[in-house]
């Protein structure tokens, strides 16, 4: 469909792409610099004939921020890419995957076997499933060398696609679990949230865990983390379970990592606000606004993301970001927009670049 106004465009897509603000800003320059240096910027998209993601992948192509790859059918991609006004040219624009035959196929489904053959898992079935899960495909293309990052997750539950990254992909070395943080960047305060997707009641060791790997991953994002331990309990206030847990998180962080910011445990009013927390308790070792909120299970965490998300109207949520992958994996969720999957994109070529 050719454009009429060219500037106008141009303009408006550079306003869509930087409404993200500061924060997404120096990140978009990386991926494209990473782009135009012949870096690490293979993305497989797995869910490639989704509405959302062949709009994410238009804006992705036009500014540079990834080489895409598409898993689809090619007749579906070039009748959906037509139907929804994209100029996407497959092969050129776009290298396609497709599902129901690529000579790389025998590979991997051989790979897949190799991994699952002492876990249940017969040559037939794992002939069959590389056919029918996309996010199989991707995640042994990742392994495999044939793409340096993987976005899936926009259809589907979370934990499908996680099964399929922990089967192919692993874990990084060090660490033992996964977690799943979101980032909203409000108009008053940026904040991540953990855990959101993964972990759905956390023993004290695994809270531990959960936040110096958020911590890891905001200082990456340029985000100095201060984290606040949340429960229901504020600071021994309450004799609760996840008090306790808190309590015992706060003494393995630390002992392990005494340079973080962190404190616990506490109302989320406290986390926010310095100076309620130090009226509680002046010697709060936090200084200031929490920016990384450490939920006691998975169902808080999810749902103070959400509500939050909801809550903020046209504030730009981020993420998820998944923990402990050992190779760079986007798992999106259900409601993802279009403007998320190119901020996750361009974080996605980010840390292919970056030494794990």
């Amino acid at each position: 469909r050719p454009i009429a106004d060219l500037d106008a465009y141009v303009e408006q897509l550079q306003q869509f792409v930087y409404h993200s603000g500061a924060f997404m800003k120096p990140l978009f320059a990386s991926a494209k610099r990473f782009v135009r240096e012949g870096g690490r910027a293979r993305i497989v998209f797995t869910e490639g004939e989704d509405e959302r993601v062949l709009s994410a992948v238009q804006v992705v192509v036009d500014e540079g921020l990834a080489i895409p790859i598409l898993v689809g059918r090619p007749s579906v991609l070039s009748a959906r890419i037509e139907k929804f006004g994209l100029r996407l040219r497959l092969g050129q624009d776009v290298e396609v995957t497709n599902p129901e035959y690529d000579e790389r196929f025998h590979q991997y489904w051989t790979t897949y076997w190799e991994l699952m053959c002492r876990r249940g898992i017969t040559k037939e079935m794992a002939r069959v499933e590389m056919r029918r899960r996309s996010t199989l495909i991707g995640a042994v293309m990742v392994r495999l060398g044939d793409a340096d990052g993987m976005i899936c997750g926009a259809v589907g539950a979370y934990h499908d696609h996680l099964r399929f990254v922990d089967e192919v992909i692993g874990k990084k070395p060090g660490a033992n679990i996964y977690a799943a943080m979101n980032i909203l960047l409000l108009n008053e305060r940026t904040v991540a949230l953990a855990d959101t997707h993964v972990n759905d009641n956390p023993s004290a060791e695994q809270i531990a865990e959960i936040t110096q790997a958020a911590a890891d991953e905001m200082r990456r994002l340029n985000l100095a983390p201060k984290a606040a331990l949340l429960s229901r309990s504020n600071f021994g206030s309450g004799s609760s379970a996840s008090g306790a847990k808190m309590r015992e998180a706060l003494e393995i962080l630390h002992a392990q990592s005494p340079e973080l910011e962190v404190d616990g445990e506490m109302h989320g009013d406290c986390a926010l606000d310095e100076a309620l927390r130090l009226r509680i308790l002046p010697s709060s070792t936090l200084k200031g606004e929490a920016n990384l909120l450490v939920c006691p299970i998975v169902d808080s965490g999810n749902i103070a993301y959400n509500l939050l998300k909801t809550a903020a109207g046209g504030n730009v949520a981020v993420g998820p970001f998944l923990l402990g992958a050992n190779a760079p994996v986007t798992i999106l969720t259900s409601s993802s927009t279009v403007r998320r999957i190119v901020n996750m994109t361009a974080m996605t070529v980010v840390d292919a670049n970056v030494a794990r």
